[in-house]
């Protein structure tokens, strides 16, 4: 894990329909707005992925800055979950060795594109999210 200046980052591929999804799910169930996203896409994005070894151009795996540390992969996906109101139950999944929840993340993150779909631009968020990403 390394660390970041902004906490409760997330850091998405604005072009996957599912990672896209991914961020109205987490939106809908921040009720303390304490996330703030931003696609990999963006200028912000882009230095962010680079600072955690993720290949902007080519991005497998999400990330989120949660205390001030990176996580990626399935610990990004539970640690978001954990935080979330009614979902704190996930925490117990961090159990199951990393190796194979990040197997399973991998497998998930490979075939993104070609199970959900590709956006041919940046997945644009409503005025609502819009105060809430980074760019």
């Amino acid at each position: 894990m390394m660390n970041w200046l902004d906490d409760d980052v997330i850091l998405y591929d604005g072009v996957c329909v599912f990672c896209s999804r991914w961020v109205r799910f987490v939106i809908a169930r921040d009720i303390e707005r304490r996330f703030r996203f931003t696609p990999i896409q963006s200028a912000y994005g882009t230095r962010l992925a680079r600072a955690f070894g993720i290949d902007p151009a080519d991005p497998d795996t999400n990330a989120v800055v949660h205390g001030g540390k990176a996580h990626l992969k399935s610990d990004a996906a539970l640690t978001v979950l954990s935080q979330l109101a009614g979902w704190g139950w996930t925490r117990v999944l961090f159990v199951v060795p990393k190796p194979l929840r990040d197997a399973v993340y991998s497998l998930v993150a490979r075939n993104r594109y070609r199970i959900f779909g590709r956006y041919d631009v940046c997945f644009v968020p409503d005025a609502e999210l819009r105060a809430r990403v980074l760019e």
